[in-house]
């Protein structure tokens, strides 16, 4: 399947670091988040990459553009006859990555959207955010959502408290979408989403709309949206303090993601 990525935002909350590059470029250890989350589809075999790119995508664009500049060990024969030679391989060489430009302002609604074109004839993709990593089991997630047989499966996740809470049923069918509630605990979207291209019934042509609010409440209303608990490891980068613990993780060399 196609992964659908969120890379758009300006991640404000994160300002110490997106104030110069976009909050998927901000890396976890020497590489950038978004790199990770990649890294953990292409684990479990989906590696055509669809990125929807906004705020500062041009570097985005310029690290995918030079990636074996920047991940290889290089020489460089000076002269009249120039030549550049990479010594190194990788693991990303079978890797597919689509650049799109879905709007520097727009919401997640309206980016997931303008990429319909890019999904060919497929009739199911997976969908996540740019700023988050986890040790889920994608194949199990996909495995969930058939069984389902809804429009659309997100990654149920434990909260830090400041998330928006999922109301599950007994048969993890979502019954209640509330945005960033008060009160902590319960389940909160994760992202890690698998979709059927249905949900582009529900996609308004509105640069404004984000995915999390009207579409995914009249997906709950229409009892289209089923959820996957994940218990193991989830953490977003939000905040500096976020940036920092995914950091320690990695630079301690127990990063729980790391799944490759």
């Amino acid at each position: 399947m196609k992964v659908v990525i969120l890379c758009g935002g300006k991640g404000t909350r994160l300002r110490e670091e997106t104030e110069y590059r976009p909050k998927p470029m901000v890396p976890i250890g020497n590489r950038p988040i978004l790199w990770h989350i990649m890294k953990t589809y292409a684990h479990h075999g989906h590696r055509e990459f669809i990125l929807c790119l906004g705020y500062k995508g041009d570097m985005i664009k310029d690290y995918f553009r030079n990636y074996l500049w920047h991940t290889c060990d290089t020489t460089l024969m000076l002269g009249r006859k120039p030549e550049v030679k990479f010594h190194n391989n990788h693991d990303e060489e079978d890797w597919s990555v689509t650049l799109a430009d879905t709007g520097e302002n727009s919401m997640t609604a309206y980016r997931i959207r303008l990429i319909q074109k890019h999904l060919g004839d497929d009739d199911t993709f997976l969908l996540t955010y740019g700023d988050g990593v986890a040790d889920i089991d994608i194949p199990a997630s996909i495995a969930h959502h058939r069984r389902a047989g809804k429009i659309c499966t997100l990654s149920a996740m434990h909260p830090p408290g400041r998330f928006g809470e999922l109301g599950l049923d007994g048969n993890d069918a979502v019954c209640g979408f509330n945005e960033k509630p008060q009160a902590e605990g319960g389940f909160i979207n994760g992202g890690y989403m698998i979709c059927s291209r249905r949900l582009f019934d529900y996609l308004p042509d509105d640069p404004a709309m984000m995915l999390e609010q009207a579409p995914m409440k009249k997906l709950t209303t229409d009892r289209q949206l089923s959820a996957y608990k994940h218990n193991g490891f989830w953490q977003p980068m939000d905040t500096f303090q976020e940036f920092s613990l995914l950091n320690k993780l990695w630079d301690s060399g127990s990063a729980p993601w790391k799944v490759w």
